[in-house]
């Protein structure tokens, strides 16, 4: 028989602080690092038409990103709670924005992007299986729809990762430390070869300069603006490591130190990896590389076929990684909803011997999966790049609110503890207002996907209600 305890009774067990700060910095690192860096580069160069241009975008978003990372580490050290952004969202302006975040996050921006480099680490298996391909029919329901050979390297990749993470936390961050020194040592190496192998062909002065010879059709500090969201996007997902607060060791030192130190590494090797672009490759090289995939094109100019093959690997331990660290992290944001009854309560257990939230791990990558065969996974997440700026100003200006309050806590008693993130919301709401004015296809469908969050919340609070309601008269029969 059901009753009012357990219906509101909490998760058995609860999350355990088991991860140092070498895990945490490699969850910040081989989250971020997936396979935008390798591509963005030739759309951003397309847009903006010279060296100097391209390299300023990716100081800008390295600043940006790197404001982004010190303010939310006072969040992060103040409140170190699974969920993370959630719970810095619930706490400064309560429970309906805190929903529409985890509303967003679970059924289209971790999913969708869970989804979306499931999909680009099946493409690059394809480079070495050829039979691995889109085109290949697992099963065709219509003429025009089916599912490929691809679609299920993909599903194969996300389960598996998903069910291992279920073993444990310790598990899944020692697979995150080892593929992020993996990687990280690869383009190191990439790095270093794009430098030494061609020393003389680094441009010259002239075009080098920021002169760009581009007509704009909007006004250039828009188009620089619209230019960044590629970059933005390819440095996202450092604050995926608030989502494990209440599973880092001494969280109030090693989450800032871990969002610093993790960002800071990959915001180098980003502008080092496109200074050796540009390096390696004539401009038009960069602006015009096939399928826009800048770092095959650059190091297939250094070793031919064998260059597009190291590439390739390089690319499958980059997208394996990311996908490890965001099933990690993505499931603990469901499991504190579901604590706090905003989600299903099934998503709030914890297996009795692994202590790992099992059912949102597998949720989670369920939903990835469908969006995975669904095709339309690409859309969704262009329309959640507006959306999640807005969150993201959204949690620094509540940030402000608490700080009211908890100021102490927040460690923002000087007013020059308020210069860095008042920056990076001035940064972040000048990219918002331009995507608001000149890419509308971007922000409106981002902002309805929201808002289809507002009547779902509150069905959910109603279908809880009578839940209660129905428990205590079965408790009082």
């Amino acid at each position: 028989m059901a009753t009012a305890q357990s219906v509101e009774a909490p998760p058995e067990g609860h999350l355990k602080r088991e991860l140092g700060l070498f895990s945490a910095i490699t969850i910040v690192t081989g989250i971020v690092i997936g396979s935008g860096i390798f591509i963005v580069s030739a759309d951003i160069a397309r847009q903006m038409g010279s060296p100097g241009w391209l390299m300023a975008i990716w100081l800008f978003t390295a600043l940006v990103t790197m404001s982004g990372a010190l303010s939310y580490g006072k969040l992060a050290a103040a409140y170190p709670e699974a969920g993370g952004q959630y719970v810095f969202l619930k706490k400064a302006w309560g429970e309906i924005p805190a929903f529409l975040y985890g509303w967003a996050l679970f059924f289209v921006i971790q999913t969708g992007t869970l989804a979306a480099v499931a999909v680009a680490f099946a493409k690059f298996v394809g480079v070495f299986i050829p039979a691995i391909s889109s085109q290949a029919m697992v099963l065709r329901f219509t003429p025009h729809f089916g599912i490929s050979n691809e679609q299920v390297i993909a599903i194969v990749v996300l389960m598996s990762l998903t069910l291992y993470n279920c073993r444990g936390v310790k598990e899944g961050a020692l697979l995150q430390n080892i593929f992020t020194v993996l990687k990280v040592v690869a383009i190191i190496g990439l790095i270093a070869a794009g430098f030494f192998a061609v020393p003389h062909r680094f441009p010259s002065f002239s075009e080098w300069t920021l002169h760009t010879t581009k007509s704009f059709n909007i006004p250039f500090l828009s188009a620089f603006a619209v230019a960044t969201v590629g970059s933005m996007f390819a440095a996202d997902a450092w604050n995926n490591v608030t989502f494990m607060g209440s599973e880092i060791k001494n969280p109030t030192v090693n989450l800032p130190k871990a969002m610093t130190y993790g960002t800071l590494l990959v915001l180098i090797l980003y502008l080092l990896v496109n200074a050796a672009y540009v390096n390696i490759l004539p401009f038009h090289l960069i602006q015009h590389a096939p399928e826009d995939r800048v770092a095959t094109a650059a190091f297939s100019q250094l070793w031919g076929g064998a260059g597009a093959g190291i590439m390739a690997a390089i690319i499958l331990v980059s997208t394996f990684g990311c996908l490890n660290g965001m099933i990690m992290a993505g499931a603990r944001v469901y499991y504190a909803m579901a604590c706090d009854k905003l989600f299903f309560l099934s998503f709030s257990k914890l297996h009795p011997k692994l202590n790992t939230p099992v059912i949102s791990l597998v949720g989670q990558g369920v939903c990835a999966c469908v969006l995975a065969l669904s095709g339309s996974y690409s859309e969704l997440l262009d329309y959640t790049i507006f959306t999640t700026l807005f969150f993201y100003i959204a949690t620094i200006i509540g940030m402000f609110k608490l700080a009211k309050t908890d100021a102490k806590l927040l460690k923002m008693t000087h007013w020059s503890s308020y210069i860095v993130p008042v920056f990076y919301i001035v940064m972040l709401a000048y990219i918002a207002l331009n995507l608001a004015i000149f890419k509308q296809g971007y922000t409106l469908p981002g902002l309805g996907i929201v808002c289809i969050g507002i009547p779902i919340y509150y069905a959910w609070k109603a279908a809880h209600r009578r839940k209660q309601a129905k428990s205590a008269l079965l408790d009082c029969d």
